[in-house]
C-alpha cells in the first residue's frame, strides 16, 4: 500500500502530464494562427459568419499562447485551466452537429468526423484537469503557496 506522500507524488505527476498535454493541444492551434492567419479568418467566416481582420486573429492567438504558457506552468490554475477548457469548448460547440454522426463516411470511404471525437476527448481532459487542480502540487501556484511536494 502506498503512503499518502507517494499518492501525492503520483497525483502530481499525472496532473503535470495532463496539464502539459492539454496546454500543448491548444498551443499548437494558437501558434498556427500566427503562421496562417488567413485560415482562421476563413474559419471564423464559415463557422461564425463573422469577418476578422488579421490583427484580430493575431491578438486572439497571442492571448491563447499566454493562457497556454500559464497552464504549462500551473499558474492561476482556477482561471487559466478554466479558460483553456472554454477556448476549446467553444470549438467543440461550433462543431456539435458532427458529434451526432461520428461514423459518417464520405463518398471516397473516408471517416470524416473522426477528428471531432479527438476534440471531445481533449475537452473532457481539460475539464478533468480543472476539477483536479487542487491536487496539482507540481505547479507554480502550489510552489507559491508552499504546497509543492
Amino acid at each position: 500500500m502506498k503512503s499518502p506522500l507517494e499518492n501525492s507524488a503520483q497525483d502530481a505527476l499525472a496532473l503535470l502530464i495532463l496539464r502539459v498535454g492539454c496546454a500543448w493541444f491548444i498551443f499548437v492551434w494558437a501558434v498556427n494562427k500566427f503562421l496562417a492567419p488567413a485560415q482562421y479568418q476563413q474559419l471564423a467566416k464559415h463557422f461564425d459568419q463573422i469577418s476578422l481582420d488579421e490583427s484580430t486573429v493575431l491578438i486572439i492567438a497571442g492571448v491563447q499562447v499566454v493562457i497556454c504558457v500559464c497552464v504549462f506552468l500551473g499558474w492561476a490554475r482556477l482561471y487559466t485551466y478554466a479558460l483553456l477548457a472554454m477556448i476549446h469548448g467553444y470549438t467543440v460547440y461550433r462543431q456539435w452537429p458532427k458529434y451526432l454522426d461520428p461514423f459518417e463516411i464520405n463518398d471516397r470511404g473516408f471517416p470524416i468526423n473522426r477528428n471531432v471525437s479527438i476534440s471531445l476527448c481533449a475537452l473532457l481532459a481539460m475539464i478533468a484537469l480543472w476539477l483536479l487542480r487542487h491536487r496539482d502540487h507540481w505547479s507554480v501556484d502550489a510552489k507559491l503557496r508552499g504546497k509543492s511536494r
